[in-house]
């Protein structure tokens, strides 16, 4: 038969797809818990990562694949199943943070994504002085870290930090003093020098 005599046959003549299989208990089972439980596991999954979605549909996905591993376990009898998903889905959600922590994403610089700069250079130094003055903030206590934050970066009075951070101006001071000898120190030890 030929292609237009093909489009043009009656739809009564058109060959039916097979009808497909019969589900189990099983898989029904979990189509009937996904369309249940996926829309509420979405927003939840989506707060616990901050809002992204894509990240949020991932955890779902995997949290899905979980689920369908352990469909024999996932009944009334056994306790509830939106607590299993939710739990299943913060745990994802962990392992995956924990692992982004541990190996942050690698981005390949193209030609264009670094601007020459007036003087030539494309600011490499500048960043790397970022990265170490990161590094360096990171190894003090949190406290001194806020202190230095408000007195040096904010360019604040001990007065006005002390009135941003709610603690006295004394320890404002006393915070700022060993912040400053520790990073001192540490610069020290690490061979790093005014230049």
């Amino acid at each position: 038969m030929s292609q237009t005599a093909e489009l043009t046959r009656p739809a009564s003549t058109v060959p039916q797809a097979v009808p497909a299989t019969p589900r189990s208990e099983q898989e029904q089972r979990f189509i009937d818990i996904v369309r249940t439980h996926r829309p509420a596991l979405l927003a939840f999954t989506t707060r616990l990562v901050g809002g992204d979605i894509g990240r949020a549909e991932d955890i779902v996905q995997e949290t899905f694949v979980r689920a369908w591993r352990r469909i024999d376990m996932l009944t009334p009898e056994h306790g509830s199943v939106n607590s299993w998903l939710r739990r299943v889905a913060s745990n994802v959600a962990i392992d995956s943070h924990r692992m982004r922590q541990v190996r942050p994403s690698e981005v390949e610089l193209q030609h264009h994504d670094t601007p020459m700069r007036q003087d030539g250079t494309d600011g490499t130094d500048q960043i790397l002085v970022g990265m170490v003055v990161r590094d360096m903030l990171s190894s003090i206590w949190p406290e001194h870290r806020a202190v230095l934050e408000e007195v040096y970066l904010k360019d604040r009075t001990a007065a006005e930090a002390a009135a941003v951070l709610g603690i006295p101006v004394g320890t404002v001071k006393s915070r700022l003093f060993y912040a400053l000898r520790t990073l001192r120190g540490n610069a020290l030890e690490s061979g790093l020098r005014a230049g």
